[in-house]
């Protein structure tokens, strides 16, 4: 599937274009947030300076009251200012726009339809209270505002404009790590090492290289797993081909001629034992699919001599002509797959039996200096050529003194549990004059651990061991 079959319906905005938006809305609220505090601090600044203007001219004509009032009343209404001089409410002198009787202070009126700023003050002369007023139009101040807040506005969409452009800019060199890991995904190149400047860009690309990791593993071991079920399957009608056809040659005789009854209970015999082989056969097979899909870390702490005993009590019963025997003493606890080391010893023991001949098989085990576990199984029987001694651990391989109705899968279930538990399985001589089976396992634990398991655990009550005669 491709990337624009997973794309969403329409056009969506690329990184670096919402990293150029984002850096422009940022931009555009913190513009507008100080054109706002500046243009109110212009205006404000604007009727401050103008508010000075008023004080000082009024503070001149409250000191030169006298001059100015007779020049007053013959002054024209020029549009630029307007002063009026009053006692006790009473007009004394005043230029043509009449200001009307304000308090004492700045204030801001409309005086025929024209806002005037007026500074109000007051005075004594005479022994009279004289208040003067001083007014001009703020049209003029509020023209200077207008003209230098627009200025800060345009100043404010030129630093957008500016914060956009230099967003996209830098968004894209912050987005190309990830355009480069998009490139060399889709083309399958090796990803870029995870050590750039960009800690995001690091940790997507060590995150996609860890997915695909385990992508190419989880793809490994299915092609692993196909491979095997093909050889597998192979192997296992090759093998199951001869006894079938076998048997039914078998049959066909006896369908086909009229044997006496001896004859006809012998063929019986022969087809029910190339039955037992194929089922015997087909178990094997399908005990060794299971150990194919064991997980490995599903191990548990178990008792191995425990595990050793249990398996010695049930082949006794099989077996009752042989002397099979624990050496080793419990507790010996170890992260183990129980069924695994049980399917192990079950078929060392029956391999030791039927095809070597033993009579007399001695299980032993412990942990190895190298804090490994180390199962042994010696018995007397006939043995094993050297020469033999690693391909009778291969499957469907039937070593020289093996008997003919065997699967050739025991000693293949014993080498795969090995495997499980990160070990391997091999054959030396053994001190009872037959064969050795060792199981050098990853599985031990510390003997802290142990005891611990050990002093915390219930015990199960030991099986009496004896040899059955």
């Amino acid at each position: 599937m491709s990337s624009r079959e997973l794309s969403p319906p329409g056009r969506a905005l690329s990184l670096r274009t919402r990293v150029a938006l984002s850096t422009a809305l940022g931009a555009l609220i913190v513009v507008a947030g100080l054109a706002a505090a500046i243009s109110v601090g212009i205006a404000r600044n604007n009727i401050d300076h103008l508010d000075r203007e008023l004080d000082t001219a009024a503070q001149l004509l409250a000191l030169n009251a006298d001059t100015a009032e007779p020049v007053l009343g013959r002054l024209g209404d020029v549009g630029a200012f307007a002063v009026s001089m009053r006692i006790d409410d009473r007009p004394v002198a005043a230029t043509t726009t009449r200001i009307p009787v304000l308090p004492e202070g700045f204030h801001t009126v409309d005086i025929d339809r024209v806002r005037y700023r007026v500074d109000s003050v007051t005075t004594v002369r005479d022994g009279e209270r004289l208040a003067i007023s001083v007014a001009v139009p703020i049209r003029e101040a509020q023209t200077i505002t207008r003209t230098q807040q627009r200025r800060v506005l345009l100043l404010g969409a030129m630093a957008v404009l500016v914060a956009s452009g230099l967003g996209w800019l830098f968004g894209g060199l912050a987005v190309r790590p990830l355009v480069e890991l998009a490139r060399r995904i889709g083309q399958g190149a090796p990803l870029p090492a995870a050590s750039g400047p960009i800690r995001e860009a690091n940790q997507v690309t060590a995150e996609v290289a860890d997915m695909l990791g385990r992508i190419r593993d989880a793809h490994a071991r299915t092609d692993s797993a196909l491979e095997s079920a093909r050889t597998f399957a192979a192997s296992a009608a090759h093998e199951l081909r001869t006894p079938l056809t076998a048997m039914r040659t078998d049959l066909e005789v006896m369908r086909g001629l009229d044997l006496p009854r001896e004859q006809r209970t012998e063929i019986l015999d022969d087809v029910l034992r190339k039955q037992n082989g194929v089922e015997s056969t087909l178990t094997a097979l399908e005990l060794l699919a299971s150990g194919e899909l064991i997980r490995t870390d599903r191990r548990v702490a178990a008792d191995v001599v425990e595990l050793a005993d249990e398996a010695v009590h049930d082949a006794t019963r099989r077996y009752p002509g042989a002397d099979i025997r624990v050496s080793s003493e419990p507790p010996l606890i170890a992260d183990v797959l129980v069924t695994g080391v049980r399917l192990a010893l079950d078929n060392a023991i029956a391999n030791a039996i039927k095809h070597g001949r033993a009579t007399r098989i001695d299980i032993a085990a412990e942990l190895t200096a190298d804090q490994r576990l180390r199962i042994t199984v010696d018995d007397d029987g006939r043995g094993i050529p050297p020469e033999e001694r690693a391909a009778v651990f291969a499957r469907f391989h039937r070593g020289s003194g093996a008997a003919r109705d065997g699967s050739g899968l025991g000693l293949a279930l014993v080498a795969q549990q090995a495997q499980l538990h990160g070990g391997r399985a091999f054959f030396t001589d053994s001190p009872l004059g037959g064969i050795r089976l060792v199981l050098d396992l990853a599985a031990a634990r510390g003997a802290d651990a142990d005891r611990q398991d050990h002093a915390t655990k219930p015990h199960r009550p030991l099986r009496v061991r004896f040899p059955v005669r």
